[in-house]
């Protein structure tokens, strides 16, 4: 039996045994770990070797759930079928956990956004994805590639790309390059500003990311003039300093907490 790749969701298909195992020896180990979609146990058959995980799987294709629990010994209870991003993470792991897999290209991006949502849960995330996400995700400021996710992940994870991967080594190939990160939760346990406001913040301010500062975040601090009580001369000389002539790309994790602060 082998499984059809379903563009519907973004499935490409690891073929490469030696990119597979170097995935699965880049995960630290040591806590409990959840595949996501695992598809036909490229991965799985590694981690299954480990002795210092206890692995678990989530995966939303029936074919693939099938062909798991055929040519993969003692898969029941262990193999989750269904939607990671639908999944309640506490019900599972009480504790904390790693996560690893061959993202699929098409959420990759909200892979990471759920991963935040478990930050204190998550110390470990080794994953595969476009090469694009890979770069733009480990890119510090200044860079061109460099964004919300960019930002939101780094306050709280050290980022590594580890290592490329040709289009060759997946059936079907994709049109791009792909690359393994991993993500290592970092000390920080408070980011010093209101974090519901720094999220805002940054998505506001890359939301037109070519332009200064003070024209995406200009509803922002005028919301602060009006719990302020400022005249329109005290919005406009707040709007005027330096920090909001710069482009959202210029700034640090630690320079958006800085201006969280300033809009608070």
């Amino acid at each position: 039996m082998e499984v059809r790749a379903k563009k519907a969701l973004g499935q490409h298909f690891l073929t490469d045994q030696k990119v597979a195992r170097a995935i699965v020896d880049a995960l630290h180990g040591g806590l409990p770990v959840l595949e996501v979609g695992p598809g036909m146990g490229v991965l799985t058959q590694y981690l299954l070797e480990r002795e210092d995980i206890d692995l678990r799987l989530i995966e939303i294709d029936s074919e693939s759930v099938e062909y798991l629990l055929t040519h993969f010994a003692g898969m029941q209870g262990r193999l989750m079928e269904g939607d990671f991003l639908q999944l309640k993470l506490e019900k599972i792991f009480p504790e904390r956990f790693a996560i690893i897999g061959n993202f699929p290209y098409n959420i990759s991006s909200q892979i990471f956004f759920k991963v935040l949502d478990y930050k204190d849960r998550i110390p470990e995330v080794v994953g595969m994805v476009q090469k694009e996400v890979a770069e733009r995700l480990a890119e510090g400021p200044g860079s061109k590639t460099y964004g919300i996710l960019s930002v939101l992940l780094q306050a709280w994870y050290d980022i590594e790309y580890l290592f490329t991967v040709g289009s060759g080594c997946f059936a079907p190939p994709p049109k791009v390059e792909s690359a393994v990160i991993r993500l290592t939760r970092n000390s920080r346990t408070s980011l010093g500003c209101d974090e519901a406001l720094f999220k805002t913040v940054v998505k506001t301010a890359f939301g037109q990311r070519r332009k200064m500062m003070r024209n995406p975040l200009k509803p922002l601090a005028r919301a602060k003039a009006e719990r302020c009580g400022w005249s329109e001369e005290q919005l406009q000389a707040f709007l005027a300093q330096e920090v909001f002539s710069l482009r959202p790309e210029k700034l640090s994790v630690e320079d958006f907490v800085a201006l969280t602060n300033l809009l608070a």
